[in-house]
């Protein structure tokens, strides 16, 4: 199979979709890739390592979108539409409940997306979700702590204060991945922290591991309003597979912060667990509504893309190979009739919307994939 590497062209996003470990895995399998000049750069793989495991390199994107799969890192822009074609694949991050053009132009164009996000685990997690989320989770109370700073719109408060001052307090809504790392870090900075979730289970786990240097409380509306109107700082951590993220802090609770509080949504890229959340940047990553300091930037490890890379292409190299080895059409149709988990990963097949909660979302028809293999 041809494989291509695509630079990522998403605001200041440096991570590249394969390292060169990954290349020549897939070229000692007896596969072609091509790696469009620079793309590995950012991430601090020159082109001559990805020549050396055999590569070849390619001037440009076009180039580099004609191979029969696309592996990225984050979703296709508008401008990337047009690479689009019929019966190709794309194996990326995609978050298509968020993006409801993009759903369209990957179903019109009867392409064969696999996101990165809806692939499963045995144990039911998500493990090419996992490495990110515990990535920007670690990054959200260091770019939050950032964002408290005065200069840049905060409350001018350090989170770990100093003796005779108080701590800075931190809710984090949502235990899961994103939250439990958000939390590490939080309490590691000296934070007073408190996480919120519906899960007994979950909520044990957290206090086995953090003892009492961490707050537990199950998630329901009192809850939430209380913690969000008394932090210092709220992360929202809430994930839905496949399916856009519940609002749990409204707008009016947002005007009920104090001025200068600090939110650091890392839903954002499935919409926002925050009323007021909206998609930034790298570039320009926070705006201020009703006083509270917002940091939404949707691509977060995109800031730390060796670490990110390394991290990332660990976990998706596997079914890569299992893609190009035995076909796209082969593995999902073995994935479907055996552990599943590959197959969870198809959002899009030959025109057809194949993630129930990804549908619902972009106002699309559902189709079941085991009707179209």
């Amino acid at each position: 199979m041809k494989i291509g590497v695509p630079k990522e062209i998403k605001n200041h996003e440096y991570r590249v979709g394969m390292q060169p470990a990954g290349v020549r895995a897939l070229v000692e399998a007896g596969h072609e890739v091509v790696v469009e000049r620079r793309a590995g750069e950012g991430s601090g793989f020159p082109d001559e390592a990805f020549t050396a495991v055999g590569a070849t390199l390619v001037d440009t994107a076009a180039e580099a979108w004609r191979a029969e799969m696309v592996v990225k890192v984050k979703e296709p822009l508008t401008s990337e539409y047009a690479f689009f074609r019929a019966g190709q694949i794309i194996y990326t991050y995609l978050h298509l409940a968020a993006v409801p053009d993009l759903t369209k132009a990957l179903m019109d164009a009867k392409v064969r997306s696999i996101a990165y996000e809806t692939i499963t685990d045995d144990q039911g997690g998500l493990p090419l979700l996992r490495p990110m989320s515990e990535i920007a989770g670690r990054m959200a109370p260091q770019v939050g702590a950032w964002s408290l700073e005065r200069a840049n719109g905060g409350r001018g408060l350090l989170l770990g204060g100093v003796p005779g001052t108080r701590r800075g307090r931190v809710t984090v809504i949502g235990g899961g991945i994103v939250g439990t790392a958000a939390a590490r870090i939080a309490i590691g900075l000296g934070a007073q922290v408190t996480v919120l979730d519906i899960s007994q289970h979950r909520m044990a786990y957290l206090e086995d591991v953090f003892g009492t240097n961490i707050e537990t409380l199950y998630s329901n509306p009192a809850n939430i309003e209380k913690q969000v109107r008394g932090a210092d700082m709220v992360i929202g951590a809430v994930l839905v597979p496949g399916a856009a993220a519940p609002k749990l802090v409204s707008e009016d609770l947002v005007k009920a912060m104090k001025t200068g509080a600090v939110v650091v949504d890392v839903a954002v890229d499935q919409g926002g667990c925050i009323a007021t959340c909206k998609a930034t940047t790298h570039q320009d990553p926070i705006y201020t509504v009703h006083g509270v300091v917002h940091y939404c930037v949707a691509n977060m490890p995109g800031a730390v893309p060796r670490t990110s890379t390394y991290a990332l292409t660990n976990a998706t190299l596997r079914y890569a190979l299992q893609i190009a080895n035995k076909g796209v059409a082969t593995a999902v149709a073995n994935s479907a009739r055996g552990d599943g988990h590959l197959a969870a990963g198809v959002n899009t097949w030959d025109g057809a919307c194949t993630v129930s909660a990804v549908a619902s979302a972009v106002g699309v028809e559902y189709t079941a994939l085991d009707a179209l293999l």
